[in-house]
Order: C-alpha cells, then structure tokens, then sequence
C-alpha cells in the first residue's frame, strides 16, 4: 500500500509539500537501520544497506546541491564521510558537535576512501561552539598544547590514536602471559610494605569526623603500593608463572619528562629459575610480541605519530624488533662510560648509580636497541636481590633494560632465596621485625626465583618516541598537579 501511495505521489506532483510526504513513505517503508561504528562502516559492513552511524564532527563543507561531513566516534583514525542533501544542513551542525546520522552505506567513486554514507536524515546530538572549543579544525595541534585540556584531548587525532595504541598494547601484553603459561594475579592497591625501601609512599588514612581519632584504618600504617613484587612471590611459591598489571604510585617530588606520581607497571615472577638469562629472555620476548602485535593492529595511529609527531622514529621501532638486545655487565658500562669523550653532568666510577644520561648513551653505544645490563653493585639493589658473592666486585644477579630515548624500562633480578642471607640482609638495613613473613617463604618451600617489572608509559614512549611521560596517559598525575 504503501510502495503504491508513493509511486502514485513521484508521478502527480513535484511541490514542496508532496517531496516532503514522499521523503516521509519512503523512509517509513525502509527496515529498521543497522546501527555501525565508524570502523565497522569503513570496512564495507552492510554495504548498500540502511545503516545508523553515530558519532563527532569532525569537517562540515557545504556546496550548493549538497553537505559534505567527515564524521568520527573514535574506533578509526579515518572518519567517515557523509553526503546529504544541503535542506539537512543545520545552523548546529559544526565541527566537534555530536551527530546521528541514518542513510545508505554505498561504495565511493574516490580512491582516498573505501565508501560514503548517503544521508536521509542528520540529527544534531549535542551541540558545539567552534569559537571557543579549544581545538580547530585543519589545525594540527602539539602534544604539550592539548595537554593543557585532559578533558577533552581525547577528541584530538594525535590522542584518540595514542589510547587506541595504549588499549591494543594492553590485550598484547596479556596475549603474551597467557600464551606462555602465566597466571594474572590482582596484588593489592593498598599494603603495609615499601617494596623498594625508597619511602617514597603514599600514606592511606579515612577521612572525616568519624575516623579522627582512629590512629591508624588498619592498626598499621598503610599506603598505595610502589610494586606487587613482593605479593607476586608469595604467589611463586604455589605457581611457577605469575604476573600483575596494575596501576602504582611514587610520592617523587619530579616534573621530569620521565617520572609520575601514578603510572601502570607489568611485573612477573617466575619460579625455579637460576639464572638471569631466564629473565631476560621473557623481558625481549614480551617486548618484542608485545611491539609487532601494535605494528600490526595500529598501523595507522602508529604511522600517525612515526609521520607527524616523531618523525624518522619507525626506523628505530624496526631495529628493535629485528635486532636481539645485547648483554653487557655492570662493570663493561662502567669502562664504556668512561672511555667516552661526552661530558656527562653525573660522574661515572665503579659503585656509582647509573643516571639517565649515562643510560641513553649506552644505549647508543650498542648501536641504539634496547641493551640489557646485568650484575650491578650490591649496595645499589634492594634487599630481596640476589648475593652473587663475587670478590673482589661484590654484586647481585640484578638486570636493567635500557631502551632509545627513555634509558631504564625494566628492572628486575634474582631473588635471594638463601634464609641466611637474607636474614642477614634484612637485619643490615632494620628490616627483619617488618619482614618476617617473608623470610617465612624462605622457611617453608624456598626455591629459586626471579622476576621484573615493566614501567608501561615508558614503552608507550619507547615504541612511539614520545618525548614526555604524561603524553601517553590518559590522565597525568604528578607534583602539584592532579586535574580532574
């Protein structure tokens, strides 16, 4: 009935009034829109089918007869593009407005893009005033600029490709610990210990009227963790392979480019291991599984800050990939440090903390891939590092990854496993009454053991050559500094 009605009115009648009443029929007698992500359109899904597509503004350039729309809601780097009739144009539809839009999904005539969405209807969702929205259309903003609004950087090219990146290396790293054997484990955000002896902690206390006179929550100190380390071996005491990939806290007082006062850390352990090489060899094989599987499902958003933000920086992603990281000791950077002609602001001597100045200049030294460095004075490490009982150099069996442009990535060592040892170490540095649930795991089952942890901001940086740590995280926590 409703074919015939329409039909009769294209023949009888060419005003305003029946166009209207047919655009109506017509609509009316089409099914129900499949509802598509901008990703899902491009890929030619429901190709010349009635879709919905919803999403931002991101260009509006009318002509005469008709309206063209680049449209975006985040799950591509390309938008998607839109024609309909310029009697759809409205005074609201602006770049950055949020939009519905119901049509045919039809192959473009034009190489640049795969297909276009003929529109019947436009709907403004939510407007937009271009004049004081801080970004501009056709203007390609920097990094630092859009750091100045972390509420609305997530509607900028270079960002929304930055968490697409983040979120794809975040299943990868997970793939890799599953396809190997290990088992997540949720350590707690909230603990009584200061795995890296540090004391840089953030002390956690209620608040309000109802606990003043509370001494302390939990009748001891407690405070967000800098590491699940020690939590992870209690855990390696029962599996074999353990990982945990969470968010941890530093209270560094820091406003370098490579520091925050939040940020995520992979860590794992791994059970009745001798040697650091067993280490080292799951930190290149994660790096390097978890690097091809962004290259090969980001390919755009990578190629977006390779082209236009770190120019020239794939050629380095490339040899990180391919290349396998050398081993040098401790000792072999030391003399590499100090037969070098560059000026460095810290001094280089056996015993010395490497900084990263001396880091990245190592790195360049061995042909500028990721170099691991093992066997570092014993006095530098924490408690829980291994004795290797050297003389006259006296070292653990504790290894760094240093990475291009960043220096330090991942730390880890071999555990000391020995109950007399670690006893003694514990005493050393007044730790034995805090601690003596784990000389318990040394009590009861030890075995040897080794594990690291991966600072994940920092390779964001690594992979995409990012200059400054808080580029690469949603929302940037630091000194003096804690927006939204």
């Amino acid at each position: 009935m409703f074919q015939a009605a329409a039909k009769t009115l294209s023949i009888a009648s060419t005003s305003s009034v029946s166009r209207a009443i047919l655009f109506s029929l017509r609509h009316y007698c089409k099914k129900t829109p499949t509802k598509l992500r901008v990703s899902e359109a491009l890929s030619g899904a429901e190709l010349g089918e009635n879709v919905k597509v919803q999403g931002w503004v991101r260009s509006v350039r009318p002509q005469k007869a008709n309206l063209f729309i680049h449209v975006n809601d985040g799950s591509s780097l390309q938008p998607l593009q839109i024609i309909a009739g310029s009697e759809l144009n409205d005074p609201l539809l602006t770049f950055g407005s949020a939009i519905e839009v119901t049509g045919i999904l039809k192959k473009s005539p034009h190489q640049k893009q795969p297909v276009e969405l003929e529109a019947d209807r436009v709907r403004v969702v939510g407007k937009c005033n271009p004049v004081d929205f801080p970004f501009k259309i056709k203007e390609r903003h920097g990094l630092e600029y859009i750091r100045q609004f972390p509420h609305l950087r997530c509607r900028t090219n270079a960002f929304s490709s930055l968490l697409r990146i983040r979120s794809e290396a975040t299943t990868a790293i997970h793939s890799y610990f599953k396809d190997n054997g290990f088992m997540q484990i949720h350590t707690p955000i909230i603990t009584s210990n200061d795995c890296e002896g540090a004391g840089e902690l953030f002390q956690v206390e209620p608040s309000g009227p109802a606990h003043e006179e509370d001494e302390h929550f939990f009748s001891v100190p407690a405070f967000l963790t800098v590491s699940g380390q020690l939590h992870l071996e209690v855990m390696s005491g029962a599996f074999s392979r353990v990982y945990t990939f969470g968010p941890t806290f530093r209270a560094e007082n820091s406003q370098s480019r490579r520091h925050l006062a939040e940020f995520y850390m992979v860590e794992a352990e791994v059970s009745f291991t001798e040697s650091l090489e067993d280490l080292t060899k799951v930190m290149e094989d994660m790096f390097r599984s978890a690097t091809e599987h962004v290259l090969a499902h980001c390919a755009e958003d990578v190629d977006l800050f390779h082209k236009h933000v770190t120019p020239g920086h794939r050629d380095t992603v490339d040899a990180m990939v391919k290349k396998r990281f050398p081993v040098i000791t401790y000792s072999e950077a030391i003399d590499i440090l100090n037969r070098s002609s560059q000026k460095f602001a810290f001094p280089t001597y056996w015993g010395c903390d490497l900084q990263t100045e001396h880091e990245k200049y190592l790195v360049k030294h061995c042909g500028n891939i990721p170099v691991f460095v093992t066997d570092y004075p014993y006095d530098l490490k924490p408690f829980y590092a291994r004795d290797n009982q050297d003389h006259p150099e006296h070292t653990a069996a504790a290894v760094d990854l240093l990475v291009p442009g960043v220096g330090e990535l991942c730390g880890g060592s071999l555990r000391e496993e020995r109950l007399d040892l670690l006893s003694a170490r514990l005493q050393e540095v007044g730790l034995e009454d805090t601690y003596s649930w784990y000389l318990d795991l040394r009590r009861f089952g030890s075995l040897p053991h080794g594990g690291f942890g991966l600072g994940f901001e920092r390779y964001l940086q690594c992979i995409l050559g990012v200059d400054n740590i808080k580029d690469v995280i949603p929302f940037p926590r630091f000194s003096h500094s804690c927006l939204l």
